[in-house]
């Protein structure tokens, strides 16, 4: 255990200090102890690097904004305790983490193992509501239904005290830095830059996962040049806890054998390990075909503000409504659509003389005082995602009773209390 600065990671080290150095990420939600059963296997070839995200596993509530901030703070901290060259594995969004170094900082990176891992994590929609369900109802509706995204039906029920462990893991988690977590989640897209990842690849992924299943597996294993897929049968998301023996002995198998020669060093690479017996379920080792590539929509005017209006418009107010009103722009009313991505996105919500929440509140008291209340459902739902809880927003609608009338607040109150209800009941 260490001490932990804002800009490292809490981590331990199992394993001989001689050997080669495997760092094992963590999921969202997890600690170091989701890779419990694989050290036993590793360590007796590697040095076992493992590291708890921020707020998680009692780490200091540092909270990171993105997966870039985690790579570097991981950089930082292996910085600190000398190590230069690793081999990587990482679930989830310990396998963003992974990607992120790849891309980044290939000199440092040996090998890769991806598990539970995509080029993008659902949708930027379904990260951010569920940054609104925790801040308005703390962790404990993730926590109890963590066991359902994580585990197979069979194995949840066979295993009831993994089950309770899962449950407790998330429900101990510093609610600021698990939000910021899904902010990550919900900005992280390399998907174009797969192609840069140069070195040996494994891609594991549960046969029943579905929350990084199979086709976002393929997806990887398309994109990266050298990227082998394994599809470890009868496990849900958290593969490395529902078959341990599976994932060990893939992993043990990548890492003795796609372990690349340091740059203009003269270390050798490590040894051929024995092969380990076949599990009773053998992981299918497949390679994949190419999948056609990804071509993003054309914007519809200028691009001088467009793009990171178009962004910030995603961020604030969400994908589904974003296409929703890109799709039924014609040529009527295209120039309408990229003026208001342009300007107001671009220009006005862009700027940086006031932060998101506050531009929430002055849009709502606007909205209010118009009478714009089909806006005002869209916006209430912005500022939400924008950081705003219930209790604030039910603030800002009372001040705009003094200033706005009370009829006309009277009526926000109706709208925000529906769209409250339904961003903020967490789903059965």
């Amino acid at each position: 255990m260490s001490e932990t600065p804002s800009n490292t990671l809490q981590y331990r080290f199992d394993g001989p200090e001689e050997a080669p150095v495997l760092i094992l990420g963590p999921s969202l939600g997890t600690t170091w102890h989701m890779w419990d059963r694989q050290i036993p296997e590793l360590t007796k070839q590697w040095r076992v690097f493992r590291f708890d995200l921020p707020g998680h596993g009692g780490a200091p509530a540092h909270p990171a904004p993105s997966v870039g901030e985690l790579a570097a703070r991981l950089l930082a901290t292996l910085d600190a305790v000398g190590v230069q060259r690793f081999g990587y594995a990482g679930c989830a969004l310990g396998g963003a983490v992974g990607l992120e170094l790849a891309l980044r900082r290939p000199e440092r990176l040996a090998s890769l193992a991806l598990v539970a891992a995509s080029p993008r994590f659902g949708t930027a929609d379904e990260f951010r509501q569920r940054g609104v369900i925790v801040r308005t109802n703390g962790l404990d509706p993730i926590a109890r239904t963590s066991p359902d995204r994580w585990f197979t039906g069979g194995f949840a029920a066979a295993q009831p005290a993994i089950t309770e462990w899962a449950v407790q893991m998330v429900r101990t988690t510093d609610p600021g830095c698990y939000i910021a977590a899904c902010e990550a989640l919900a900005g992280f897209y390399v998907r174009p830059e797969l192609g840069r990842v140069g070195v040996p690849t494994l891609v594991l992924v549960g046969s029943d996962d579905q929350v990084t299943g199979p086709a976002e597996a393929r997806t990887l294993v398309a994109g990266i040049p050298d990227a082998r897929l394994a599809v470890v049968p009868g496990a849900s998301h958290l593969v490395p806890v529902e078959q341990p023996a599976a994932v060990t002995d893939l992993l043990v198998r990548h890492f003795s054998t796609a372990w690349q020669q340091p740059y203009d060093t003269g270390q050798t690479a490590l040894p051929a390990a024995p092969v380990h017996p076949a599990v009773a379920a053998p992981p299918q080792v497949v390679p994949i075909a190419e999948i056609a590539p990804f071509v993003p929509a054309q914007p519809l005017g200028p691009p001088d503000r467009y793009q990171s209006g178009l962004k910030v418009r995603r961020e604030v107010l969400g994908d589904a409504h974003v296409d929703q009103e890109l799709a039924q722009a014609d040529e009527f009313s295209g120039d309408f659509q990229e003026f208001m991505t342009r300007y107001a996105w671009g220009e006005i919500w862009d700027r940086p003389g006031l932060d998101r929440r506050t531009r929430s509140c002055v849009t709502l008291t606007a909205l209010i005082a118009g009478g714009h209340l089909e806006d005002l459902a869209l916006h209430v739902r912005a500022a939400l995602r924008n950081g705003l809880t219930p209790q604030e927003i039910r603030e800002v609608l009372l001040q705009a009773a003094v200033y706005c009338g009370v009829p006309a607040a009277s009526r926000a109150f109706r709208v925000a209390q529906q769209v409250v209800r339904e961003e903020t009941t967490p789903a059965e």
